[in-house]
């Protein structure tokens, strides 16, 4: 008999002599597989855990803002937003964090340590996860896909952003002039307008920008780079939106028309 009791009832027919499979602590199978991903589940509770990443299913909802999760274990997390509960403390600096594994990739900060490294381009991470998220860019691999649309994703993260296009959620919002926003990194960019706050600086010139990704393409005056090249006619750009309107010269197409032209 398998001393985890706790998982008596799901070890049993394990067990049995009507099963072919033996205890995964004895010999490790998985006997309980995913029929969208092909993934294997030694418990058919992990088995129905999994599922709801395919079917969107969130049993859990949190009674203070009905904030809804697949498992019990992210719901009791997330209720230390609402609580301000933070019991783990980092003995570098102090800062304090409501999960454990929250502090343990803040420390990292303060040893540099990346222990989590791609075989196929040996990049290295702080987490396994990240790890795991990146290593989809090699295989393919998109196991997140939207229930209403079919589109697929590498992580949770991202088909979750997605689906608020479906569902119109906008989760976050500015606390200077109650503009909603459904990723919070729009929000966060957002707020520069009002703080004016340019974290984003140049290190040849020493322009500021409130986006990284305006920064990325201001340093291409510098460096002279041009990676947008026009399939037409080889005409280099230094950004996306440039080459999108040179490409109208040879479509026809105009950016906007005019009552009085027309």
């Amino acid at each position: 008999m398998c001393f985890y009791q706790d998982n008596l009832t799901e070890q049993w027919p394990l067990h049995s002599a009507e099963s072919r499979f033996s205890c995964d602590i004895l010999g490790g199978e998985r006997p309980y597989v995913c029929e969208v991903c092909n993934r294997s589940f030694t418990y058919v509770s992990g088995l129905k855990r999994h599922q709801r990443m395919h079917t969107g299913e969130r049993p859990y909802a949190c009674e203070v803002c009905n904030k809804a999760f697949s498992h019990l274990g992210s719901l009791i997390r997330h209720q230390r937003v609402h609580t301000g509960e933070r019991r783990y403390a980092c003995e570098v600096c102090n800062k304090a964090f409501d999960q454990q594994s929250h502090l343990t990739r803040h420390q990292h900060m303060h040893t540099g340590e990346r222990p989590y490294t791609c075989e196929m381009c040996n990049k290295a991470f702080i987490e396994k996860s990240t790890l795991i998220t990146h290593q989809r860019i090699h295989t393919g691999e998109c196991p997140y896909t939207c229930g209403v649309c079919n589109k697929a994703f590498t992580d949770n993260c991202s088909l979750t952003k997605h689906q608020r296009v479906h569902s119109g959620e906008r989760p976050y919002t500015c606390e200077l002039c109650n503009k909603t926003f459904s990723q919070q990194g729009h929000m966060i960019r957002h707020q520069r307008i009002h703080t004016g706050e340019r974290p984003y600086t140049c290190d040849m010139c020493n322009k500021a920008f409130t986006e990284k990704r305006t920064l990325v393409t201001h340093q291409r005056i510098h460096t002279g780079e041009r990676p947008y090249v026009c399939d037409v006619c080889n005409k280099a750009f230094s950004d996306r939106s440039n080459l999108t309107k040179h490409q109208r010269i040879h479509t026809g197409v105009q950016s906007y028309s005019s009552e009085v032209c027309n």
